[in-house]
């Protein structure tokens, strides 16, 4: 039998056993389309306002912030959200040279951050059954910790809810900054009062090409944030506060707005996609979806764990099916060379997870017979290895 599948301009043909001619990619982001966005760049045209938190960027922020249930003014954009980490750990005055506490199982950009504002990362492993930091194993070693800790910088693994409540536990009982790194998370979050920085970067679930949104209640850090973002201006030409130029263009805004436009499309989409996976899965348990992914969140990645060791078995299976799997977070951020010369905690969890998650193909408009085909494929796999 020979399949042929049509992903937009890629085409791929399996017959037998999973031979395909071109590959499946991971990931095939989908901004709003031209024609929807031309509205959006037409009052670009007739305001020319281009830059400098113009009316597309506020009509923005008050959108995201009644979607987020929030007062406008604990919401600002910024130009990423690894520029947005960095303007929210300089304006909670975290003193240079103090460590920040952060999973060694998360996206480089979070230690790049820390390091940008100053700080030196300091790694923990996770817990085996979040994938995230969990509070109380961060609070029993500061008492062994390498050197003043400043911050801690919890992460939405891929998406994934984590314990706010048990973070701001955390900040009470200990003094300690913490900032929410939810990168993923614009489905998942859920306002309270830690500061959070959520990404809008092509590749997550709302995505505006490069872009990001800081969110806390605390909105004093909210404008100290944004006036970070303006090269510490506070209203008038003269800076105040050491600052950075990392404010979102009326561009950016403009898909933005469009995003925001069809996000009910957009999530259902990715909710559809997510449970068709889960339904091409049915039965077989040893891959495993995290707690929620498809049901009450979504993301526009798909990692799953698999059987501890597996992973890398399953990549060399699925790409020689033509099938494009990802390993997002490598080792770990601690792995990365940037980061030789930082203090590491005992990572096991970390090491298991590098060897045995990994990203399937997932995108808005994937076919059924691709999520199938894929699921066919890393069963294929692991059957092979016993």
């Amino acid at each position: 039998m020979i399949l042929n599948l049509f992903c937009g301009d890629v085409a791929f043909v399996a017959q037998g056993k999973q031979h395909a001619s071109m590959r499946i990619p991971v990931l095939r982001p989908l901004l709003p389309q031209a024609n929807k966005v031309l509205p959006y760049l037409k009052r670009i045209d007739a305001s020319r306002y281009y830059s400098n938190y113009g009316p597309l960027v506020l009509e923005l922020e008050e959108r995201l912030a009644a979607k987020f249930g929030l007062p406008t003014q604990a919401v600002t954009t910024v130009a990423n959200a690894t520029q947005g980490l960095t303007a929210a750990l300089m304006s909670l005055e975290v003193p240079q040279g103090m460590f920040c506490a952060m999973p060694a199982w998360t996206f480089i950009a979070t230690s790049q951050a820390a390091r940008l504002a100053g700080l030196k990362p300091w790694f923990f492993d996770v817990a085996a059954e979040t994938w995230a930091l969990d509070p109380d194993a961060v609070e029993r070693a500061l008492k062994h910790a390498p050197g003043p800790v400043g911050a801690v910088i919890p992460v939405l693994p891929f998406g994934q809810p984590i314990d706010i409540a048990g973070w701001e536990r955390f900040r009470e009982r200990t003094g300690i900054h913490v900032l929410i790194d939810a990168a993923a998370g614009f489905d998942s979050i859920e306002p309270c009062d830690l500061p959070c920085v959520v990404s809008l970067h092509a590749t997550k679930s709302l995505g505006c090409g490069e872009g990001g949104v800081f969110l806390c209640r605390d909105t004093a850090l909210v404008r100290r944030v944004r006036n970070f973002t303006v090269f510490g201006f506070e209203g008038t030409r003269s800076a105040l506060r050491i600052g950075g130029n990392s404010k979102m263009s009326e561009y950016t805004a403009a898909v933005g707005l469009a995003a925001l436009d069809e996000w009910e499309i957009t999530r259902a989409d990715f909710v559809g996609r997510g449970m068709a996976y889960r339904r091409a899965f049915d039965g077989h348990n040893q891959v495993c979806f995290p707690d929620g992914f498809g049901q009450k969140w979504i993301a526009a990645t798909c990692v799953v764990a698999l059987p501890d060791g597996t992973a890398p078995l399953v990549e060399t299976v699925l790409h020689e099916a033509g099938i494009e799997a990802r390993h997002w977070w490598g080792s770990g951020a601690h792995e990365h060379p940037a980061n030789a010369d930082c203090p590491v905690q005992p990572v096991p969890n970390t090491w298991r997870l590098a060897q045995s998650s990994i990203g399937l193909p997932f995108w808005r408009d994937l076919p059924n017979e691709a999520i199938e085909l894929v699921a066919r494929t890393t069963m294929t796999a692991l059957t092979q290895r016993i």
